[in-house]
């Protein structure tokens, strides 16, 4: 009996399936260019998504601000001509590689060499110029053909309107889908009714004309909400609020028409440099088992830091915040003299309107050992606030997701906010006869509703030490990653990709 040899046979391995495609559309994106939340968002998603198994690649304007360490690595790949209405606008396409994520960036000096990013005369043309550029870069990008286009805002909310007006006759263009996201629906691009011809080149497109109509002028939004394939917003609440008269900005009816294609998905947040236990600027890091002596380290540094009474038991309560209505600042103020008869202290950290910071001001003129106002936006001393902080003041009229409270409970700062928005999906009200909860809130927008969920929090604080130490374990112990989020965009990619299969 002899024993046969042979070769080995090998298996072929079955080529890798083809990763989904995004272009991440955004005009601001950490830690490139940073106003607020957006660009916090702009920052964290793409990387959270590239790692839940997508190719998702952002663009966005090469700005001005963008810090030179970045503009040194950036390399160009494309140049070309964006048509838009009469004119041929110059535009080059740089790329470089940074957090795992390919970024390119729109050039044209005329229209990003500025000191800001928006505020400027001719933004609904500097807009409309970035919205097209996005597509038009496409014939130009190496190896790269989105499945989806993910619009955030009004910045890019044309770019749903030029694919379809202007791109889809296209073969490259034709399996596009979009995807638009509401992050505040307050700010939504309203110009005369001018740019339509003399801008956007649409004036003679009767759809176009009637979906940016906004009485006698244009609304860039709008257009993205009707002419996009699907509708996200930045929490579930908020995706059911805006369908309401009272939060819908004038856009309900569309929201309501276009029900069916809306959800909310969750913001998250960088959960490895919001963290006590690296954050570089505390007096004394801490983490879940130290936090009690490290919130008092920390609670005594910034009291002496802002000339607080160095009292290490009375609880500081701080506001980090644009100071604006919509942060529930005229329910603070209309109770404050109140809260201050308290055992407490409070601290607040921001700019905004002027009434708002002269009314803090008063305040801290009053009682220069309670009342600190720091009317600045300081990234540091915002870390120095929250891990000090027993308590984040957040009573928002409207909020669409907020951070602020998700980054308070990373360092133990308890939130009290208003079940509005994201506060809603994210603060769970503490519960004293389950023992459960991470947070306090209320539900009007009522000055003396505020009241009574502080003086609750407060009796909880000095009355109830071991509940109040478990709703700060419960808080910091809470993941606020983008890891679901992503997971959540990436079906919601999936989905639209193989509905447009069909």
């Amino acid at each position: 009996m002899t024993k046969k040899h042979g070769k080995k046979q090998t298996q072929k391995k079955a080529p890798a399936a083809k990763k989904t495609q995004i272009l991440f559309a955004v005009f601001e994106a950490v830690p490139f260019i940073k106003t607020g939340g957006l660009g916090d968002v702009g920052g964290s998603l793409p990387p959270a998504v590239c790692k839940a198994g997508a190719d998702m690649r952002v663009m966005l304007p090469k700005l001005e601000s963008i810090p030179p360490e970045y503009k040194s690595r950036m390399k160009r790949i494309a140049e070309f001509s964006v048509p838009l209405s009469w004119r041929q606008m110059y535009c080059g396409i740089e790329v470089l590689k940074e957090k795992g994520v390919t970024w390119y960036f729109v050039d044209n000096e005329y229209y990003f060499k500025r000191p800001l990013p928006y505020g400027y005369e001719d933004d609904a043309e500097r807009i409309a110029f970035f919205s097209k550029a996005v597509l038009e870069s496409l014939q130009h990008i190496p190896d790269f053909t989105p499945d989806i286009i993910h619009c955030n805002d009004w910045h890019t909310a044309l770019t749903p309107v030029f694919l379809r007006e202007h791109y889809m006759q296209l073969p490259l263009y034709q399996k596009i889908g979009t995807v638009f996201s509401v992050h505040n629906l307050k700010y939504q691009g309203i110009f005369p009714a001018s740019v339509l011809g003399d801008v956007l080149g649409l004036a003679d497109s009767k759809p176009a004309s009637d979906q940016l109509a906004y009485g006698d002028a244009v609304n860039y939004m709008q257009g993205a909400l009707y002419y996009s394939d699907r509708l996200t917003t930045v929490s579930p609440t908020y995706a059911e609020e805006i369908c309401t008269p009272y939060f819908g900005e004038h856009m309900d009816g569309i929201f309501q028409q276009r029900r069916s294609i809306l959800s909310g998905i969750l913001n998250g947040i960088d959960t490895y440099s919001n963290s006590p236990g690296r954050d570089s600027f505390l007096f004394q890091k801490y983490n879940r088992s130290t936090f009690r002596e490290g919130k008092v380290a920390n609670k005594q540094a910034l009291q002496k830091k802002l000339g607080l009474a160095q009292e290490p038991n009375t609880p500081l309560l701080v506001m980090i915040t644009r100071l604006t209505e919509q942060k529930g600042l005229d329910l603070v103020l209309g109770i404050l003299d109140e809260l201050l008869c308290e055992n407490i202290q409070l601290a607040v950290l921001g700019v905004g309107e002027s009434k708002y910071e002269n009314a803090f001001r008063h305040y801290q003129y009053r009682m220069p050992n309670k009342v600190n106002a720091c009317i600045t936006f300081d990234p540091a001393l915002s870390s120095e606030f929250y891990g000090a902080a027993d308590m984040l003041l957040m009573p928002s009229k409207f909020e669409p997701c907020g951070l602020s409270q998700m980054i308070a409970m990373r360092y133990g700062t308890i939130p009290v906010v208003r079940e509005t928005g994201g506060l809603k999906d994210s603060v769970i009200a503490y519960n004293q006869y389950e023992d459960a909860g991470d947070g306090f809130s209320f539900a009007n927008y009522n000055a003396h509703e505020l009241l009574f969920t502080i003086k609750h929090a407060l009796d909880i604080y000095f009355n109830h030490r071991g509940s109040w130490e478990r709703i700060i374990q419960r808080a910091m112990k809470k993941d606020f990653s983008w890891k679901a989020s992503a997971q959540e965009y990436v079906r919601l990619y999936e989905g639209l990709i193989a509905q447009r299969a069909e």
